[in-house]
């Protein structure tokens, strides 16, 4: 879906930048996940879900490594995964190392999103292949790889 750029106080559209660019490919790739994910019975995972789901163990993960991890605050993990555990897809179990903390699991409602997802990836992977050509998608892949090393650095 193309979403407007925001407009300028002189009402043109603010050009997009690198970094938007590549946001908005993500945004749909996304999309095809999520389609994929609503047309196999699970229409109420959003695109905010991806945080939970994208860095939760299968041994389980507490809901401050969630969040560090995703880079959101606490409270907002807790809200995306009490959403979630409400529909079935998480559970909150204690946490054998330390009492006070619950650790995240996915159910197998969870793991079979997960799976629908990983299982997208290469037929993305290959999609883009098919337009854009192997050498270009290894050079996007080694590009991506310098950007991300120079915006830590």
């Amino acid at each position: 879906m193309s979403r407007p750029r925001p407009r300028t106080t002189t009402g043109s559209e603010r050009p997009a930048n690198l970094a938007v660019s590549m946001r908005e490919a993500f945004i749909a790739m996304n999309d095809l996940v999520l389609a994929r994910l609503a047309e196999r019975g699970h229409g109420d995972v959003r695109a905010a879900h991806a945080a939970v789901f994208q860095y939760l163990d299968d041994t389980g993960t507490t809901v401050s490594t969630l969040a560090e991890r995703a880079q959101i605050t606490k409270q907002a993990m807790a809200e995306l995964v009490h959403h979630l555990e409400a529909r079935g897809y998480l559970l909150r179990t204690p946490d054998p190392h330390d009492r006070r903390a619950k650790l995240v699991r996915p159910t197998e409602r969870g793991q079979e999103v997960v799976a629908i997802a990983q299982s997208l990836v290469p037929q993305l992977e290959e999609r883009i292949t098919s337009v854009l050509g192997a050498d270009r998608v290894e050079a996007l892949r080694s590009d991506l790889e310098t950007i991300r090393r120079i915006a830590r650095s």
